[in-house]
């Protein structure tokens, strides 16, 4: 399949699934599942093919370094949403995450202290994101546009990042991806719908599934150059899957926030 063609098909397609699930199965559960690398993954993958895989390696450490900085949007989001609207919370939000990808796009950190700059931010962000006691309330039905809308973005993402890789250069590239378009998305209609609380659900799974996001990245940039795209990209799921099961399983013995 030409590989246009392919962006056109695959990505749209992840993020039906995302959004879907977390009509299913609830906010939290939608943050967790869009923490997958659903945009990320895929520009890695388009830019393993029309780069190189070891351009497609170095990339994996700028999207490493960007989950660090989407743990700096979820708590800008959260503290702002306990008293804004979304559209602040989530204007907040977005400069933390410019700020830490900044911050974070100069040194560059070998793989160990990176995934340990990750973790900490991880699991800080977690304790610190507010907590607010509400009822989670039914969300009445999304607009028909919704979906479309989503697919749309996560599209144009891919389709306009792959293209501008060899400019800025995989650290760039692979730091880019990471900005969380969908689920900046997933929390604004939440707390636009049901208020800051369900937007904290959201976020929290967001930030859970990130774990396995870092996984993920982790196994694809050790081994993509080794054993090739194809070995590397089902290696890389399967340690992806395995985390996100785990995360899932404790989020189910967590009591509703």
């Amino acid at each position: 399949m030409d590989l246009f063609l392919l962006k056109l098909v695959a990505t749209p397609a992840l993020i039906l699934l995302a959004s879907l699930a977390g009509r299913r199965w609830g906010e939290a559960v939608g943050g967790w599942f869009v923490g997958l690398p659903l945009t990320s993954g895929p520009v890695c993958f388009f830019l393993a093919l029309e780069q190189g895989t070891a351009f497609a390696a170095a990339s994996t450490r700028g999207s490493l370094a960007g989950a660090a900085a989407e743990a700096g949007f979820c708590l800008a989001y959260g503290y702002t949403a306990r008293r804004n609207r979304w559209p602040a919370a989530l204007a907040a939000g977005s400069v933390a995450f410019g700020l830490g990808a900044a911050a974070l796009a100069g040194p560059r950190l070998p793989l160990v202290p990176l995934v340990v700059v990750i973790v900490a931010g991880l699991a800080t962000a977690l304790a610190l994101l507010p907590r607010l006691d509400a009822a989670s309330a039914a969300l009445p039905l999304p607009p028909r546009w919704d979906l479309p809308a989503r697919m749309a973005v996560a599209t144009a993402i891919v389709l306009g990042l792959t293209p501008l890789a060899p400019i800025v250069g995989p650290q760039l590239s692979g730091l880019f991806a990471t900005y969380p378009a969908f689920a900046a998305v997933l929390t604004a209609f939440a707390h636009a719908r049901s208020g800051p609380a369900a937007a904290m659900r959201v976020l929290r799974g967001l930030m859970i599934g990130l774990f396995s996001f870092a996984g993920f990245f982790v196994v694809l940039g050790t081994t993509i150059q080794q054993i090739g795209i194809a070995a590397a990209f089902a290696g890389a799921s399967a340690v992806a899957l395995l985390i996100q099961g785990g995360s899932l399983w404790l989020m189910s013995r967590r009591p509703r926030q």
